[in-house]
């Protein structure tokens, strides 16, 4: 569009607003030209031509800037915070204080946030605040006008059209109650039904928040949606940096050497052990007889684990990025890898008949399974066969196979002797010892649920097991000894506040628990011994689980409770753990392995990065929870109206939470359905009672119940009771069992009807 006779060209309003201070509207660039009458209709024409083109930027009230110019005021999100504490911010992505675009095609500017010491010490990175800006030299200084509450930046959902009302994002997150209202023009080519991801806004309309599609993730009847929810929901990275993915394709194997400090152990017939759909085999195991007369009846058994630490150097691309994800994350459907395939499937992953790098560890054991000594090294093995849980349990059970028949002697039986050896010193050891199913969820060739069962567990996941733990313990002492940093992997003994919630609901079960006694694992064993084989068995396995302490990562070593060990360090699974890769860099520092040790600045930032890890730690359990609930609901909810036994394990004022019998699946009775009786929620009996009638639901009744809703968008089930008389009753599996009259000891609540990680363990405690 060429300028109307009398009106300045494009180029003669660009120069006037670029050197203008600050902001001006129509009214001054009519003022400064000397336009007047009509020919305004024509300068607004130019002007909205301009703002469109990215040459000139919308302000605030009609008002208009430079190119990629911010507002004076602004919502800012802290980004970084260096090492002098000065605090950078970015833009949010996707509108100002009022919710209006903000342009994303441009970098963002360098914004340095002023602090006062009222704001200043509670700001951290992902904060976001209400800030005036001031340019300075190519960039922003921000003065913090107010801290905004913190809420979801980003939100995954479902896009959807509400005739008249216009788009809206109905969110998977079952706390997150309300749509998000998208403006027209920032749908970002969503169609109804897709899956998105958007940047929360600040404006509202229609009394929803707002919000702008940044991502369309794909349509959420593809089976792939249920894992994509979880991923970016608990913002996991699952797009490797493309400098991280050139290192790992720029990587080749290790080449053995004489006189370097690699030890062959390639004549030595280790094995890896997993599951059929394993597909990085990170750790391979021996074990032999001692030949020390000395030690009748004594091992030798040795963990190889992949040498992650000689393809992943400290501060290169690969480690940044494994770092930031912490942790591999496993869903039904696919991994989301630590490290990139080319290393995590191919170089550092012990494939048999290939020359692989490890870190090793040789132990000696005694007949009760103590270990004498032991001795790491940096060395190479060649795997002899990669043997799955199954075939190895049925081979040592009598039917072997093709595979496992002709290494059943030399290979097989001398693990399971050495396993052995180990559960004798488990029992005098006396870890904690509960019962913790998993379920498996099966997927078929289209992608969708076959079956989801508690996942099977076998003498052969425990002979893992155990090698596994004992040579993280190894791997902890031999950093002690050396006075080496080590991220420990710590577990602390139970709080009190808990225990004593533990004793009050032991008491109404006539189970007695002393809190004058120090906590040790073995007072909680003989609890659940005395529990075992009643019906109170799986609910009293549940609360000591939930009086228990959550493991972390931490440089300060304090022991594993649980353990019952007073030193412990993951070891062996650096492909999927940055906490194992950081205790492999200290052994190797340590034992004089190499160069690629761990560094002083590694050491220096310890504590954070055990900080940060186990934050990630807890992410992935949280999205690997979230993926099979929205699984199960899938499954479920051709089930609807059909009735099913569940047991109640937990008790709440919104309800009673509960778990199928058959399928494992967790589900809500929610407080209306109950609606016979006033209930109030007794804490110490962990029970609700009937205000008049007195009919109690407690932690670890089962109950018939018949499903009423399974929401696959935010994976939740709604039961509802069955009662005792009712005819479907007798369609529910293993029969229902109601609670008694019972009106002692109740406590008022404020409840009643008025209320409206697929794949194995390996010692992952």
């Amino acid at each position: 569009m060429s300028a109307p006779r009398g009106l300045p060209d494009k180029a003669a309003i660009k120069k006037f607003i670029t050197e203008a201070t600050g902001t001006v509207g129509r009214r001054e660039i009519a003022r400064a030209f000397g336009i007047k009458g009509a020919a305004r209709v024509d300068l607004r024409a130019i002007l909205k031509e301009l703002a469109d083109e990215g040459v000139i930027g919308r302000g605030r009230g009609k008002r208009y800037d430079k190119a990629g110019a911010l507002p004076p005021v602004a919502v800012l999100r802290i980004a970084k915070v260096d090492d002098d504490a000065v605090l950078y911010a970015v833009p949010m992505r996707g509108g100002d204080a009022d919710g209006k675009s903000a342009d994303d095609a441009a970098p963002p500017p360098r914004i340095i946030v002023l602090t006062e010491k009222r704001t200043g010490a509670s700001l951290g990175v992902g904060d976001r605040i209400l800030a005036r800006l001031q340019p300075k030299g190519a960039g922003y200084e921000a003065s913090v006008i107010r801290v905004l509450p913190k809420g979801p930046e980003r939100v995954v959902g479902v896009y959807a059209e509400v005739p008249g009302q216009g788009a809206r994002i109905r969110p998977t997150d079952r706390r997150q109650k309300s749509d998000f209202f998208v403006e027209p023009g920032q749908n970002g080519g969503a169609k109804k039904g897709d899956l998105v991801v958007a940047d929360v806004l600040i404006g509202r309309r229609q009394g929803l928040t707002e919000a702008r599609v940044v991502e369309v993730l794909g349509d959420m009847e593809d089976s792939r949606a249920i894992s994509l929810i979880a991923i970016h929901s608990n913002n996991i990275p699952d797009v490797f940096p493309p400098a991280a993915l050139a290192e790992a394709e720029a990587a080749r194997p290790v080449v053995m050497t004489s006189g370097g400090v690699r030890e062959d152990l390639r004549h030595l017939p280790l094995i890896t052990v997993d599951g059929a759909d394993a597909r990085d085999f990170d750790d391979a195991i021996w074990a032999a007889a001692d030949d020390d007369p000395g030690n009748k009846g004594g091992w030798q058994i040795i963990v190889a684990i992949a040498d992650v630490a000689h393809y992943v150097p400290f501060g290169s691309a690969l480690d940044r990025e494994a770092r930031r994800r912490g942790n591999s994350a496993y869903f039904p459907d696919r991994v989301v890898p630590m490290l990139p395939e080319a290393l995590s499937n191919n170089l550092c992953s012990l494939r048999p008949d290939e020359d692989r790098a490890v870190m090793a560890v040789t132990m000696r054991l005694d007949a009760n399974g103590r270990r004498l000594e032991h001795k790491f090294h940096r060395a190479m093995i060649r795997s002899a066969a990669r043997v799955i849980y199954e075939d190895l349990q049925a081979a040592h059970d009598g039917d072997p196979n093709e595979q496992t028949g002709p290494i059943l002697d030399t290979v097989i039986e001398p693990l399971y002797g050495a396993w052995g050896a180990l559960m004798r010193a488990r029992a005098a050891r006396q870890p904690l010892d509960l019962d913790l199913p998993e379920l498996q969820v099966t997927l078929g060739e289209d992608g969708r649920i076959a079956d989801i069962r508690p996942r099977q567990r076998l003498e052969a996941h425990q002979v893992i097991e155990e090698f596994m733990i004992e040579a993280n313990v190894a791997a902890a002492e031999t950093l002690e000894a050396q006075k080496m940093p080590c991220v420990y992997r710590v577990h602390d003994q139970p709080d009190r506040e808990k225990l004593l919630g533990l004793r009050e609901f032991l008491s109404s079960l006539e189970l007695s628990y002393s809190l004058g006694e120090r906590p040790r694992p073995e007072l909680f064993n003989r609890i659940l011994a005395k529990a075992k084989g009643t019906d109170h068995w799986e609910a009293v396995n549940q609360s000591i689980l939930r009086s228990q302490s959550q493991a972390r990562y931490d440089p300060v070593n304090i022991g594993h409770f649980g353990l019952s060990r007073p030193r412990y360090a993951h070891f062996t699974s650096p492909i999927r753990r940055y906490a194992d890769l950081l205790v492999h860099r200290a052994l190797i520092r340590g034992g004089g392995f190499g160069a690629d040790g761990l560094n002083d600045h590694e050491t220096e930032i310890l504590a954070e990065t055990a900080e940060h890890i186990s934050t990630t730690e807890r992410r992935a359990m949280v999205a690997e929870r979230d993926a099979n609930d929205r699984y199960m609901a899938a499954f479920m909810a051709e089930q609807t109206g059909a009735v099913f036994v569940a047991r109640i394990n937990g008790v709440h004022r919104a309800g009673l939470f509960l778990t199928l019998a058959d399928t494992g699946a967790d589900g809500l009775l929610p407080m209306r359905y109950l609606h016979d009786d006033y209930y109030l929620v007794d804490e110490a009996q962990k029970a609700l009672i009937g205000e008049r009638s007195g009919t109690r639901y407690r932690l670890g009744d089962s109950i018939a119940v018949r499903l009423v809703e399974a929401n696959t968008l935010t994976g939740g089930l709604i039961f509802e009771l069955v009662t005792e008389n009712a005819e479907t009753s007798e369609g529910a599996r293993g029969g229902p069992r109601f609670g008694k009259p019972r009106k002692d000891g109740v406590r008022r609540g404020k409840s009643g009807k008025h209320s409206k990680r697929q794949g194995r363990r390996r010692a992952q405690a």
